[in-house]
């Protein structure tokens, strides 16, 4: 142990023999850390605010349908119901980490207003309880569904805008009721809502559950949509809930299932968080392998004298690698600690980012650097480090020592 720490003070020495030069080497891995910290810090948020985003304006947490209902319940829906009352749902209602639940029937047919005729997909919802599950539905124009028994419906704004509709306005709604027989009724336009997918907004509506059950001639729900008080916690309440419900009778699906658009959005970004790693890591690699490689040149006859007296190959190896361990040790701490620092700043400001392709709003940004993300960092400065330093190192542990004791003579 203190034969490692005299070798670290001399090597901390040796780097102080060219200041230049290590601070060059030093502020290459800072900058390369900060820049890493800084683009996956951002996507980092991008990736929590979009999972919540979807987690409360569409999926919940957690979904509880009928056996095979993902696989056939679009074609033939009104086979894969669950009742509309349940000791099963009363007792899910209690759980400790269930914030709210809620039923949800799924319907599709026409909507009209005057001449214009157009598709939609709809969710019968429940008021109150959907107000605490979805709240990033966020309402454009008009306001939010209140109450079960309100002939009200509410428009997504892709949807409103192709309908011409705006909030007062009564339109109509066809569907195919559960006996095959067509159905409508008419319901006035409550609000226009937008979240933080076009494509639902542009098909979507969404009407009370008492109509929607009247409208399709039901009395059941298509799922059962649960809020957790943390995303955290979804992995150990489903387990909980499939140990405890029929799988005859019950699926129990968590959002990331369903959440097809942001698992490819995740690998997406993911690849270019590893190429832009890559080129960080090639950049330290060169940078600090340029600079042992000179240190090396530089020291030749000193690197001769110190085996001439009787020093292993393998001190001079260690000597040129714990170099580069302090280099990595010195950058890694302050670009995280910069990065870190610049991160909290920008967040505290926050960056303005213009609305998404066919969105009507913006959003403010932020960067998050996670515990996981600082420590990846700092790994990266030490191994890209401790790589560049191994051939340097090598060459230096492997010299002749009557050429290297002749060599700037």
């Amino acid at each position: 142990m203190i034969s490692l720490i005299t070798e670290f003070r001399v090597a901390a020495r040796n780097l102080k023999r060219n200041r230049n030069r290590t601070a060059i080497a030093v502020l290459t891995v800072a900058g390369g850390l900060i820049a890493y910290l800084l683009a996956g810090g951002f996507i980092e948020w991008i990736f929590e605010n979009m999972r919540e985003s979807t987690i409360r304006s569409q999926l919940g947490h957690i979904q509880i349908v009928k056996p095979g209902y993902l696989e056939k319940g679009i074609a033939d829906p009104y086979s894969y119901l669950l009742p509309s009352h349940s000791d099963e749902f009363n007792s899910i209602s209690k759980h400790p980490n269930v914030v709210s639940i809620a039923q949800r029937v799924a319907f599709s047919g026409l909507a009209s207003l005057g001449e214009t005729t157009v598709s939609f997909i709809g969710e019968g919802i429940e008021p109150a309880q959907e107000a605490v599950i979805s709240d990033q539905i966020h309402i454009r124009a008009g306001k939010n569904l209140e109450r079960n028994d309100e002939r009200s419906v509410l428009l997504g704004e892709g949807l409103a805008k192709n309908l011409m509709a705006k909030p007062g306005d009564t339109i109509v709604l066809l569907v195919t009721a559960a006996n095959g027989t067509p159905n409508a009724i008419e319901v006035v336009v409550a609000g226009v809502f937008f979240s933080s997918a076009k494509e639902f907004d542009d098909t979507a509506l969404r009407l009370p559950l008492k109509f929607a059950r009247k409208l399709m001639r039901i009395d059941g729900a298509s799922s059962w949509v649960m809020l957790l008080r943390d995303t955290k916690q979804t992995s150990q309440v489903v387990a909980e809930m499939r140990s405890v419900l029929s799988p005859t009778d019950f699926e129990v699906i968590p959002w990331i299932d369903l959440a097809d658009f942001y698992k490819k959005t995740v690998v997406l970004f993911g690849t270019q968080v590893s190429l832009m790693k890559t080129i960080i890591a090639l950049i330290i690699v060169l940078t600090i392998s340029n600079t042992q490689t000179m240190s090396v040149l530089e020291r030749t006859t000193e690197i001769g004298t110190m085996m001439a007296l009787g020093s292993r190959r393998s001190a001079a190896l260690r000597m040129f690698v714990l170099e580069g361990v302090l280099i990595g040790i010195i950058g890694g701490f302050s670009g995280v600690t910069v990065g870190y620092g610049i991160a909290g700043i920008l967040s505290e400001i926050g960056i303005p980012m213009p609305p998404p392709p066919g969105m009507e709003t913006g959003f403010t940004a932020e960067i998050m650097v996670t515990a996981g993300l600082a420590m990846d960092a700092f790994g990266l400065a030490m191994i890209t480090t401790l790589i560049a330093s191994a051939m340097p190192a090598w060459k230096a542990s492997h010299m002749n020592v009557v050429d290297a004791l002749r060599c700037n003579q």
